[in-house]
């Protein structure tokens, strides 16, 4: 069920995928007093709603369209304390709605790209359990026939769902085969982008660990990018690489609860591997892992 209080409101696939804090704009100042913006004061704790892992199952959590950098930090430091979600946020650049703006939709392209890249860069943010997308995306509403802006982390996640039910979880949810949104992997019709990306727009915002979403020409609108926001070279440093290893922690951590207490003794030893063994190896089958070891 959607639990609603307050202005916001936890949403979940089962409560068990997505948890997604919708709030009408970023009526939010810079402070970080809460006691001064109930906005701010209501979407954060909306977010430290979600900081038990023992309460709330998930493993993505975003807030669409929130771009204030306290909160966004907040939403990021929540899923590394967790250590079992991956947080999508947006970007202060891309778009800006005609309510909290009076610019065009449409402004400088590089212009953006480089305020974007800069601002992150400032915040210093180092983790691979978050990442971020560039620009904003066009849909179509088929309930009202309208087309409306959408933040691109909407984007994301429905392309994280639709990668992982037509293979695994840890196959990249990028390109034109899993990432097409042309094609429908967004699980909504995605028309348009805010800001036509080059190729040196495109290699500018990856080389800054911002994923672009690209418009060509023959092939449509396509996630180009599957970085996560760790500056440090790894193989964390990529979306899937990190959904693995999130999925198979919790798997394990299934596995092992239900031993915890018993005997210290090779019976309860085999009881475990045989769990964790014929687990591992399937990931590896469907190309997760080129090899394991398990180590009691």
């Amino acid at each position: 069920k959607d639990v609603k209080t307050e202005g916001f409101e936890i949403l979940g696939d089962g409560g068990r995928t997505v948890v997604a804090v919708r709030t009408s704009r970023n009526a939010v100042d810079d402070s970080n007093d809460e006691d001064l913006n109930y906005a701010r004061s209501t979407i954060k704790r909306a977010i430290d709603a979600t900081a038990d892992p023992e309460v709330v199952e998930m493993n993505l959590a975003s807030v669409p369209g929130l771009t204030q950098d306290n909160l966004t930090t907040h939403l990021i430091r929540t899923c590394e304390d967790r250590g079992d979600a991956l947080a999508v946020v947006d970007l202060p650049n891309g778009y800006s709605p005609r309510e909290e703006s009076t610019s065009a939709s449409r402004n400088n392209t590089a212009s953006e790209i480089r305020s974007a890249i800069s601002n992150l860069r400032d915040r210093g943010l180092n983790t691979s359990y978050a990442c971020t997308f560039y620009p904003w995306v066009r849909c179509r509403d088929n309930l009202n026939g309208a087309l409306v802006w959408m933040p691109p982390s909407v984007a994301a996640i429905g392309t994280f769902s639709s990668s992982q039910r037509k293979t695994q979880v840890w196959f990249a949810p990028a390109g034109f085969n899993r990432g097409g949104l042309t094609e429908g992997s967004a699980g909504i019709p995605v028309l348009d982008v805010a800001h036509q990306l080059r190729r040196k727009d495109r290699d500018d915002l990856y080389g800054a660990n911002i994923n672009p979403i690209a418009k060509f020409p023959a092939e449509g609108i396509v996630i180009f990018g599957q970085k996560t926001l760790q500056t440090t070279p790894s193989a964390l440093d990529r979306i899937n690489v990190r959904r693995l290893m999130i999925f198979v922690k919790k798997r394990i951590s299934q596995m092992a609860n239900s031993i915890l207490f018993d005997p210290n003794s090779k019976t309860t030893w085999s009881r475990f591997t045989s769990k964790v063994n014929p687990f591992l190896a399937n990931v590896k089958t469907n190309f997760g892992l080129s090899d394991y070891k398990v180590v009691l």
